[in-house]
């Protein structure tokens, strides 16, 4: 069974890396992936793929069975779909807005590729467990809404972090943390306060952020 699983992987692995590739003379953030700063040489599609796969498996929750069947889906060029609100879109991850007559409200994310959405759902299920950012973003969510829908909203931003790791190669996961948030907003917070300390002793403050 292991040597069947082993062969499988290895003929998805050659079909994959006959995808489309974006041209070495594009001028986008894909050009420098194309092009080995130490020799000048363009790499192979296989190296980019392979390259591909292990950036995306160190988003927490993922994989490599999960981040080869992502790029089998979506494809190496993410100049396909130009930004990643598009990627999202075309992917039914994003939330979608319902109007009738006065009423607004959030209707339902679409179907959208059954392939893609299982792997996404694998991942987001994977990353709702842990200690991380998108953990944390996760158990942030669900205390007002359903599961469903903050595994939902989890889906979207590995989908938002995937397009930007394909759109520039050269970029790495970098985790933001479990505390991103309670240090942002303390931050934030504090700031106000000190800000509104300072008005209230008659002076006016303007803020300009160390670089």
């Amino acid at each position: 069974m292991s040597r069947r699983i082993t062969t499988l992987t290895s003929l998805l692995d050659e079909a994959i890396t006959t995808l489309p590739q974006p041209a070495p003379d594009d001028r986008t953030s894909v050009e420098k992936a194309t092009v080995d700063a130490a020799t000048g040489e363009i790499t192979t599609a296989a190296a980019r793929f392979s390259t591909a796969v292990e950036r995306i498996s160190a988003i927490p929750g993922g994989g490599p069975d999960s981040a080869r069947a992502i790029i089998g889906e979506i494809g190496l060029d993410m100049t396909v779909f130009g930004t990643a609100g598009r990627l999202c879109s075309w992917a039914k991850v994003s939330p979608r807005t319902v109007q009738s007559g006065r009423k607004t409200g959030r209707g339902a994310t679409g179907k959208g590729n059954p392939y893609l959405k299982a792997a996404l759902g694998q991942m987001a299920t994977g990353a709702a467990k842990t200690d991380t950012f998108l953990g944390q973003r996760y158990r942030r969510l669900i205390r007002r809404m359903p599961k469903a829908k903050a595994l939902a909203a989890i889906e979207r931003s590995v989908l938002v972090i995937i397009f930007h790791l394909l759109a520039d190669p050269t970029t790495t996961f970098n985790d933001l943390g479990p505390d991103y948030y309670t240090k942002r907003l303390d931050m934030q917070r504090r700031t106000r306060n000190l800000v509104n300390q300072l008005e209230a002793l008659g002076h006016h403050v303007t803020l300009t952020p160390a670089a």
